[in-house]
């Protein structure tokens, strides 16, 4: 007769092993640093003058970690026919094609449809190949008019989680903010002294309407397993700054900003991040805060305003001096 310590002692050898297995598998789900950074194409629509825009985004593995990636080696664009990048042993990099208004700084997570490249009427089967190298991983997204990738304002707004996930057809005519970035475009601030940044944004379609849902008062109302694989973002007008070249932890805004980045963390001032509170806009629908800079050098920032489904950008330059 077996005694009861050689009968627990298998199912506590189980239970640490599931447990340490389960312990490994929440770290690769939370690395905090020492993932990758991946490029992203999101997909294309036609303009109206018969050229065509592509979407691009990115994935940073990391929930903290980021990382400064400046034009050139690691961090450029291809025109190539297709299928001439497949093979990742390829340099493909070519100085006439590198800057394509890319960023250089990449926060953690998943920061989608960030930038936009208008392509011509008669692009064909090309691709437009983003490489990007991070911790000497080579990663690249291929840009192309393939009819798979074509998308819509309503793609856009599932691919985001906006408006809760919702699918509703009025999304398809959804149009992006009204954005204004007050004063010139290229400004000039010495080490220390506060930059003033105003912008005016407005949502001229209030589509998704900004949502009205009373906020949680019980954990079990803040935090709700997810119910699909994309994060889910609140509806409503939001506005934000980032730092889109040059390195952000030189870079001090007041009052902080709202990500531009899928944080799901409770409470981690993200509009993915439970309970979904979007503060509502100023008044008069103009954003006034400053930034301070703590090295000089040459910064580009970038002004993201967001209904929840649809974004709009501008770049303000700063040249930063001692």
């Amino acid at each position: 007769m077996h005694s009861l310590r050689q009968v627990l002692a298998p199912v506590l050898m189980l239970a640490l092993v599931s447990g340490s297995q389960l312990a490994n598998a929440q770290t690769r789900l939370m690395q905090l640093t020492g993932e990758t950074t991946s490029p992203a194409y999101e997909g294309w629509w036609p303009n109206d003058d018969g050229t065509y825009k592509l979407f691009f985004g990115y994935m940073n593995s990391n929930w903290e970690e980021e990382f400064d990636i400046p034009i050139g080696s690691e961090n450029y664009f291809s025109v190539v026919s297709e299928g001439e990048l497949d093979d990742l042993s390829k340099d493909g990099y070519d100085f006439s094609n590198a800057d394509q208004g890319q960023p250089t700084h990449f926060y953690p997570r998943r920061n989608p449809f960030l930038f936009t490249i208008d392509v011509p009427a008669d692009f064909g089967t090309d691709e437009l190949v983003w490489t990007l190298v991070t911790r000497n991983h080579l990663a690249r997204a291929h840009g192309t008019l393939k009819p798979d990738y074509r998308i819509d304002p309503q793609v856009i707004s599932t691919e985001v989680g906006g408006n809760f996930g919702s699918l509703a057809d009025s999304l398809r005519t959804n149009i992006p903010p009204e954005l204004r970035v007050e004063g010139e475009a290229f400004r000039s601030v010495r080490v220390g002294q506060p930059l003033d940044l105003t912008v005016y944004a407005n949502d001229p379609d209030n589509l998704p309407p900004r949502s009205r849902r009373p906020m949680p008062t019980t954990p079990e109302q803040i935090y709700r397993a997810p119910g699909s694989i994309v994060a889910m973002s609140g509806p409503g007008l939001r506005f934000s700054w980032i730092v889109y070249r040059g390195p952000a932890d030189e870079a001090s805004f007041n009052p902080p900003q709202m990500k531009t980045y899928t944080d799901t963390r409770v409470y981690a001032n993200s509009p993915w991040s439970p309970p979904h509170f979007i503060p509502e806009p100023p008044e008069d629908n103009r954003w006034e805060s400053t930034v301070t800079f703590d090295q000089p050098g040459e910064y580009v920032l970038r002004a993201v305003a967001s209904d929840g489904s649809m974004f709009s950008y501008q770049n303000l330059n700063v040249t930063v001096t001692r």
